[in-house]
């Protein structure tokens, strides 16, 4: 009996590891390759799956989501024979499971190398500042080239990313002293534009206060000879008006007598010879207002000089 009990206990086992080999779940977003006696079947999706124990073996699971990969940096010549040291990220995701298994032996070390040699022939055609700059066209350059050559492996690279460009420390030092003299250089641009904008507003200000000033003064002057003009109207119509004799006018005249001399430069004045009329005027104007005026013997003023007669005024000391 003991022995028929451990054949039993054999084919219990048996059984149980037929059933596990023979039911395969497989997780979401996963593929397994299903090889019978060494050769490809089939690719098993996500899922409950039923194999034939003991003939059909799982070869390989395949993560179908995308993956990120980041490479180490890689020491690559510009085409001005300068080296810089590059770090990359790829994304990509397996499309086809199969493929990733039979096409190319190690998919990740296959995009490594790719991606480096890609890298390497993009760079090399590019100087440095270029390659400083041009970060989207050096992506989308290096995508295009993967893709093209992981499609028959079954992956998809769906995007490709420069993590760091690091040129050599000399040049980092000389890229740094460039854009500190870019900036003061701007700077020194943008102080020099301040001054001679300031000084153009400045002049425009001054231009226009003397065009005010100027305007102001042409107003002044006109509204005042426009005055004068209007007094000078105005005493004429009066004495128009008020019909002046002879007398009025000679005592008028003699009252701007002493302002014709006035000043130290003065040295010659002219007498007019209607000087006599106004002293016989006053003459007997006066003598009216006295009461009977001047008698025919009566001494009165003497004529004044004639007009061609000229008087001069000592020198002041």
């Amino acid at each position: 009996m003991q022995p028929v009990i451990i054949v039993l206990i054999i084919l219990v086992v048996l059984v149980f590891i037929a059933l596990i080999k023979t039911i395969q779940v497989i997780p979401q977003a996963s593929a397994a390759i299903v090889e019978r006696f060494g050769r490809y079947t089939r690719t098993l999706n996500a899922g409950l799956n039923i194999v034939v124990p003991f003939i059909d073996s799982i070869r390989n699971r395949i993560d179908l989501r995308e993956q990120v990969v980041p490479f180490p940096p890689q020491p690559v010549i510009t085409q001005d024979n300068l080296v810089v040291n590059i770090d990359t990220v790829i994304y990509y995701q397996v499309t086809d499971a199969r493929a990733a298994t039979y096409e190319v032996a190690s998919y990740i070390q296959a995009i490594e190398q790719l991606t480096v040699t890609t890298l390497r022939n993009i760079i090399g055609g590019m100087d440095l500042e270029r390659t400083l700059t041009s970060r989207e066209e050096i992506n989308a350059a290096l995508r295009g080239v993967l893709d093209e050559a992981t499609g028959k492996w079954g992956i998809r690279v769906n995007r490709v990313e420069l993590k760091a460009i690091e040129p050599p420390t000399s040049i980092q030092d000389s890229m740094e002293k460039q854009m500190r003299a870019d900036r003061d250089k701007r700077a020194a641009i943008l102080t020099a534009e301040g001054i001679r904008q300031s000084q153009i507003l400045t002049a425009e200000g001054e231009k226009q206060s003397a065009i005010l000033r100027a305007e102001g003064e042409a107003k002044a002057a006109a509204l005042r000879a426009e005055g004068e003009a209007q007094a000078i109207r105005t005493v004429f119509e009066s004495i128009h008006a008020g019909d002046p004799d002879q007398k009025l006018l000679s005592y008028q005249y003699l009252q701007m007598l002493p302002k014709i001399a006035e000043g130290d430069a003065n040295k010659l004045w002219i007498v007019p010879s209607e000087i006599g009329d106004a002293l016989k005027g006053l003459s007997g104007a006066f003598g009216n207002f006295g009461g009977g005026g001047l008698g025919p013997n009566s001494v009165g003023p003497q004529a004044g000089p004639p007009a061609t007669e000229r008087r001069e005024q000592p020198p002041v000391d």
